[in-house]
């Protein structure tokens, strides 16, 4: 007979069964169904009802609407705000540096992140369009009846983060471009030359005959279209871009001299134990003062990230014990390579 899985109540790490209950996989090949715990705020994502069209998902809510940031850094945000210039923002892993884009777009209200993630394959052409000329020769060589155009050019193309933060809006978007310093040499260059003028060219769009003066083309944002004239796109309102950089290398002094430079320090005790507040309640900061200090003093012989904190407290406060030998250890590791 086939062997039966075992069912556990659904009881949590704090239930009286204590320690134990939190080990869901035992390593012993007993199979057992059992209740999966609620994810961490910040490692919670949409829920299947969520197509995408209600905004972000839940972990960047999450994040959002917990932002701890100090008063010179808020400074230097609502300055790059009022003067339409990037923000270049730097820091060590972990502290903040691509969540402050959501914190900002929460807090104004300002939609969506348009995110673009650089890696060293990325080009500028690919965050402001792409355009599927095989599918829309395949889709010209189908046979149609009398009448039957087929769906139009813009339905080959579609903008991308940077595209779509271009767009012409009462209210600017913000747009993320997270970690620069990954991609090629050019690319901060390119990048310039398209937030000093606010606009750019579809070739494809523009080389249309008058009577397609307008085209109606995909955005970033699902399910969205945007109306595209003579193929250029023109912002109205100059988005709020958040610039990332983990310091890999330099960039070119007229690239740096457009953004407003924002260096994002490691939170200090005090700003910890507000990070921990807000994203786990008072309750789990009552119990987490000997984590903080853990934390600290880990952190000044090793890089560490905040979030590393926030895991080592929900666990805590799931009733998982940790000590400085095992799993606080394993949860608390360096970041740097010599850790």
């Amino acid at each position: 007979m086939t062997q039966q899985p075992e069912t556990e109540s659904p009881q949590g790490p704090g239930s009286p069964a204590g320690q134990e209950n939190w080990q869901l996989f035992r390593g012993n090949g007993q199979r057992r169904t059992v209740p999966i715990p609620q994810a961490p705020p910040w490692r919670r994502f949409a829920s299947p009802e969520n197509d995408g069209t209600e905004g972000e998902t839940t972990r960047s809510n999450g994040a959002r609407a917990h932002y701890v940031i100090g008063r010179e850094e808020t400074d230097v945000v609502n300055a790059a705000i009022h003067l339409r210039r990037p923000l270049l923002v730097t820091g060590h892993p972990g502290t903040g540096k691509s969540s402050l884009a959501a914190a900002i777009a929460h807090e104004l209200d300002l939609g969506p992140v348009l995110r673009w993630p650089v890696n060293s394959r990325s080009t500028l052409q690919d965050a402001l369009y792409r355009y599927d000329a095989i599918g829309r020769l395949q889709e010209g060589n189908l046979e149609r009846g009398p009448g039957d155009l087929g769906p139009g050019i813009g339905s080959f193309l579609r903008l991308g983060p940077v595209g779509t933060a271009f767009v012409a809006e009462e209210r600017p978007r913000v747009l993320l471009v997270d970690e620069l310093d990954k991609g090629d040499i050019d690319l901060p260059n390119d990048l310039l030359t398209v937030f000093e003028e606010g606009t750019f060219e579809i070739p494809e769009l523009s080389r249309l005959p008058e009577d397609q003066a307008e085209v109606d083309v995909l955005t970033a944002d699902p399910h969205q279209l945007a109306k595209v004239r003579r193929g250029m796109v023109r912002c109205t309102e100059f988005p709020l871009v958040v610039i990332t950089s983990n310091g890999e290398r330099d960039f070119p002094p007229a690239f740096r001299r457009r953004c407003l430079p924002l260096h994002l320090g490691d939170p200090d005790e005090a700003r910890l134990r507000e990070i921990v507040e807000g994203h786990l309640g008072p309750e789990a900061l009552a119990d987490a003062g000997d984590l903080v200090m853990a934390f600290l003093a880990r952190r000044t012989v090793g890089e560490l990230a905040t979030d590393q904190l926030l895991n080592a407290v929900f666990l805590r406060r799931g009733g998982v014990r940790l000590d400085a030998d095992g799993l606080l250890k394993t949860v608390l590791h360096r970041l740097n390579a010599d850790g």
